[in-house]
């Protein structure tokens, strides 16, 4: 079957990748001159299916009033006239109660672990090497009432059955020994070790390479101008120079999806929402983090990524300006500097920014949509890196009329009724 992915970030290379691998005829577009060149680029580095969860949950938006006024804040707002930013708002609100958390997450998680599996057979069937780490994560709390509120998180865990360690001091410290220099600025840990670290950026244009040989054709530096439809089929996909036309069509657009699905009477409630990083070289690997290390206060995590630390974070509504503002470089750099000070030379930092496809529910759209030719990957937001591989295989087996092998059914965007109709 002839398939026309749009996108080549880590979602739509995956795809490109499992579809190739099930003998479909594959071609996929995106503007950049390559690869992984926006939200895939620079993030933070975490596979962490044990932290698929929704950011809308009770007490959130207590919590986001806190965020918005501490000094270094985990959250920014930037008020817009963007009916699209105020709906999507309001629906996250909707999202922040107990009974809408624990529906949400419990269509993340199978997802999330689907994927970290299909990582770990694509690794040991390839020998795909990315700056790939096996060591967990390790979530820090500052203060005692954030290590006594883990509660509901650790019995979440045990739901799901994801291992779990909660660590004092000596704890972390065993297995990331460069804390023991920050140690007293840190009153315990949750370690979950069955997460996983590496660069989506490396992995993404290896695995291009890998589609390319499998016969995918790569259509880079291609500006997709709209989606054309009639009588309930995709006709094809208008380019600048060309229509180009498919038996099957799958958007793996990011943030830019609901744009491009709004002409075809498709409305999805994905929304951008700016996370920074920097990547800093190590100076001392001593000094430096083992795995990945995520900040409770200040919601940064701090990757081990090779020769060098990736410090990723903040959430930013500010639509889709993508302009680097040094607040955030000084968040970054301050999270950074007080769990690692030799670890790293943040004057030679690197800064970046990318726009994650937030759902207000958390939850990824993978599926069907109303147009029988076209399936949708998108709405990953933070967790991206985390699903690609496993919405790689779900993609590919709709595409070859296989069942895929977990529930997808609360993943499609026929959950946002109004939105489907």
């Amino acid at each position: 079957m002839k398939v026309l992915v749009l996108g080549s970030g880590v979602i739509g290379t995956s795809i490109a990748y499992y579809l190739a691998r099930a003998g479909h005829e594959v071609t996929v577009l995106d503007r950049q001159p390559g690869p992984a060149l926006e939200t895939s680029f620079a993030n933070a580095g975490e596979v962490s299916p044990g932290y698929s969860a929704p950011w809308a949950g009770p007490g959130v938006p207590v919590k986001a009033i806190k965020w918005m006024l501490m000094q270094h804040s985990p959250l920014v707002i930037w008020p817009m006239l963007d009916p699209a930013m105020w709906r999507w708002g309001l629906m996250m609100l909707a999202n922040c109660t107990a009974r809408a958390y624990a529906l949400n997450k419990s269509r993340m998680v199978p997802i999330a672990e689907y994927s970290r599996d299909c990582l770990k057979a694509l690794r040991a069937e390839t020998g795909l090497a990315y700056d790939e780490r096996a060591q967990g994560t390790l979530q820090l709390f500052r203060t005692h009432k954030q290590l006594d509120g883990i509660g509901g998180d650790v019995e979440v865990l045990k739901q799901y059955g994801v291992p779990f360690e909660v660590l004092d001091r000596a704890g972390f410290c065993k297995v990331e020994p460069a804390l023991a220099h920050t140690q007293h600025k840190f009153v315990g840990a949750l370690r979950l070790p069955g997460d996983e670290t590496g660069d989506c950026f490396k992995f993404t244009n290896r695995l291009t390479e890998m589609s390319q040989a499998l016969g995918v054709r790569f259509r880079f530096g291609t500006t997709i101008i709209g989606v054309e439809a009639e009588g309930g089929v995709v006709r094809g996909v208008r380019t600048a120079s060309e229509l180009m036309q498919a038996d099957r069509y799958v958007m793996a657009l990011g943030s830019y999806s609901a744009p491009m699905l709004k002409p075809l009477g498709l409305r999805i409630p994905v929304y951008p929402v700016k996370g920074y990083s920097i990547t800093v070289p190590v100076t001392d690997p001593a000094g430096a983090p083992e795995s990945t290390i995520m900040d409770e206060t200040h919601k940064v995590a701090v990757t081990r990524l090779g020769d060098r630390i990736r410090v990723g974070g903040t959430a930013e509504l500010a639509g889709y300006s993508l302009a680097l503002r040094e607040a955030r470089r000084a968040t970054l750099n301050h999270v950074v500097t007080d769990l690692f000070p030799r670890g790293g030379d943040v004057a030679k930092a690197t800064f970046w920014c990318g726009l994650r496809p937030m759902t207000p529910d958390g939850t990824p759209i993978v599926g069907p949509t109303r147009y029988d030719n076209l399936l949708l990957a998108t709405g990953h937001g933070t967790l991206g890196w985390t699903m690609a591989a496993g919405t790689g295989r779900v993609i590919a087996d709709m595409v070859s009329g296989r069942q895929p092998e977990i529930d997808v059914s609360g993943l499609a965007m026929a959950r946002y009724a109004r939105g489907a109709a």
